[in-house]
């Protein structure tokens, strides 16, 4: 027994770990929110009711977006009636169509992640899979590695239904495990389709309207270990500490439930504010220890949920008008993703800090806040310390 703990086990401490590869994908079909408006009342039988067609298109407008990519075309649509109506069971076609679309989604990810990390993938030894979208038995994972082709004795952990934190979750949970497991190299991945959720509008369920109009499908995938094999690994950021927390009296904001009519979900009008003013305390906790309480000294990658909320962060900490840039570049070329927002938006921010020769990938500065939050109020925030370029 000891023996076999000794070669589990880091001889001395391990460095912090760091995100050595990133990439992410999206299904070809594209929606464009010009014309959403128009296709999704067709599409469920609701072009006779103006003024509910005329309120939606006044929501979409103002979620910012401008596109997203969507499994859903208009063909498996037609093929499955029962998931455009408002509430007529239709879980049992949402679960076949999300049993193999989530897999293959979140393999066209991690196989441009596996390719940019470069590194035989025999040597991945963990694997960490989020996704909001269904559930089976074996999982996600499971169907994950059999794509990838990797090791069956992978170490797997499978999170579904966390909601919008749980990209910084992931990041969480591969930092602990490649902190404290000798040559570790953990695969993440998060992998999102609304497919649960579409359905058609009713007058009465405002946030069913805003969830139509804003959200996306994709995935990420990301390579991260402890002490990078320089120059055979090419870190992008380090990960210098995690935290979650729940916020005060906030269990109401954002909730959703599994029914025969797929996944049904409701927000509140508070979550903006809820968000902006409870954020604060966890910054101090996190960036106090490093000296820093100007958070405008930081890089921020912030999970959108909807413009208001990036309006009210940016306003209840003082940000500067730039700040939250690539959250809302994503938000609009994307939609909201659920867990693989933040790290499009991390993907975003060392795309553009490359391109406009920053000094570091985060946007020129040293360390940096990447944020997600969800069910529970439930906020995850990393610190994340960026790479000169």
């Amino acid at each position: 027994m000891v023996g076999i703990q000794a070669t589990q086990r880091p001889e001395k401490p391990l460095g912090q770990a760091a995100i050595l590869a990133l990439a992410t994908a999206n299904p070809s079909n594209v929606v464009d929110q010009s014309t959403f408006t128009d296709y999704y009342f067709r599409m469920t039988k609701n072009e006779d009711d103006l003024a509910l067609k005329e309120k939606f298109k006044r929501i979409s407008a103002k979620t910012t977006v401008r596109k997203r990519h969507v499994h859903l075309t208009e063909e498996i649509l037609k093929e499955n009636p029962n998931m455009c109506e408002y509430k007529a069971p239709s879980m049992d076609a949402r679960q076949e169509i999300i049993i193999s679309t989530v897999p293959n989604l979140a393999r066209d990810a991690a196989e441009k992640a596996l390719s940019e990390w470069g590194q035989p993938r025999d040597e991945i030894t963990h694997m960490i899979f989020c996704t909001m979208s269904g559930s089976d038995m074996p999982g996600a994972d499971y169907r994950l590695l059999k794509l990838l082709n990797l090791k069956p004795n992978i170490k797997r952990l499978m999170f579904y239904h966390l909601g919008c934190y749980a990209g910084g979750t992931a990041l969480r949970v591969a930092k602990d495990i490649a902190e404290n497991n000798k040559n570790a190299r953990v695969l993440v991945v998060c992998a999102e389709l609304n497919a649960d959720f579409f359905r058609g509008p009713e007058v009465t369920d405002f946030f069913n309207s805003c969830a139509q109009a804003i959200f996306g499908d994709g995935a990420a995938a990301l390579v991260i270990g402890a002490d990078p094999v320089i120059p055979v690994e090419k870190p992008l950021y380090e990960i210098v500490s995690a935290t979650q927390v729940i916020l005060p009296n906030s269990e109401h904001a954002v909730q959703g439930r599994f029914r025969e009519v797929g996944l049904t979900m409701h927000s509140t009008a508070e979550l903006p504010d809820i968000i902006a003013k409870n954020l604060e305390p966890s910054l101090v906790e996190a960036f106090e220890p490093l000296g820093i309480s100007d958070w405008n000294e930081l890089f921020w990658l912030a999970h959108p949920g909807g413009p208001g909320v990036l309006d009210r962060v940016e306003a209840e900490l003082g940000l500067g008008p730039n700040k939250l840039d690539d959250s809302r570049h994503v938000l609009r070329e994307y939609g909201n993703m659920s867990s693989a927002t933040v790290l499009f938006i991390l993907n975003e921010m060392r795309r553009r800090s490359v391109a406009e020769k920053k000094g570091t990938t985060g946007d020129g500065l040293e360390f940096g806040v990447l944020y997600g939050f969800g069910p529970g109020l439930t906020v995850e925030l990393v610190v994340l310390r960026s790479i000169p370029i």
